[in-house]
């Protein structure tokens, strides 16, 4: 059930919500029970496309490299559907490059919206949630950011700070019953995926041992699964999404 004592239906903000693995976590937790607040940074047509096949969703625009965003895209929520019940901290950037040719610009990049949008984001929807006196927080990192990986020292730093912040917040958050974990997807399907070779694809899939990418809807059931009563006592962990490539 995802309806509090007094049957106010919940409400979960999911960001970088248009495409891939947030579309997948809007629908699953659509499913559930919850109305969903669908951000999206540009592509506005898959938001509101989204939208149509969850009805009572609703669509929001941020670009959550700037430092407002956040304030207003919680702003616009709570004004829109009245609360925050679940966040699912998801919109992220990727910036490839071996270090020594690496920038700091795009450093600044990916620590802007991988790191700072978490960050404001838990802390606005926090506010609300211990108001409610229940609440769920999930950040979505990445294997790499546990194992590292050729060229991405960069998006592997801001996915690793990102394991320690949400471990330190839930212990913040415990008292106020809201639960905050991390969902760190391995190799998922995706445009990107689309795009190698069928001889890089069979090297990728040799490293991972169920020998597949995983699908969206894999990472979608977890992130669903740490929103529900089945989660009740589970804080403060990463639940790995990867096929075996990384048992941590």
């Amino acid at each position: 059930m995802t309806t509090t004592k007094s049957d106010i239906q919940r409400v979960a903000l999911v960001t970088g919500a248009s495409r891939g693995i947030g579309a997948a976590c809007a629908t699953a937790l659509h499913l559930d029970g919850y109305r969903v607040a669908v951000h999206y940074r540009r592509d506005e047509q898959l938001a509101q496309a989204l939208c149509a096949e969850l009805p009572g969703a609703i669509a929001f625009q941020a670009d959550l490299a700037q430092e407002t965003a956040a304030e207003a895209l919680v702003k616009s929520v709570r004004s829109e559907l009245g609360r925050i019940d679940v966040l699912v901290n998801n919109a992220g950037l990727v910036k490839d490059q071996i270090l020594p040719f690496a920038k700091a610009e795009d450093f600044g990049a990916l620590i802007a919206v991988n790191l700072r949008s978490t960050f404001l984001l838990s802390k606005l929807a926090a506010r609300t949630m211990i108001k409610n006196k229940w609440g769920r927080i999930v950040n979505i990192t990445s294997v790499v950011g546990h194992s590292g990986n050729f060229g991405q020292s960069l998006y592997a730093a801001t996915k690793s700070a990102i394991t320690g912040f949400t471990l330190s917040i839930a212990q913040d958050l415990a008292q106020f019953n809201i639960l905050c974990n991390c969902v760190a997807p391995g190799l998922i399907d995706s445009e990107m995926t689309t795009r190698l070779s069928d001889k890089v694809i069979a090297a990728i899939k040799e490293r991972i041992p169920l020998k597949k990418f995983g699908q969206p809807q894999d990472v979608a059931q977890a992130v669903a699964f740490l929103a529900s009563p089945a989660s009740a006592y589970i804080t403060g962990t990463t639940l790995h999404v990867n096929g075996g490539m990384f048992a941590g």
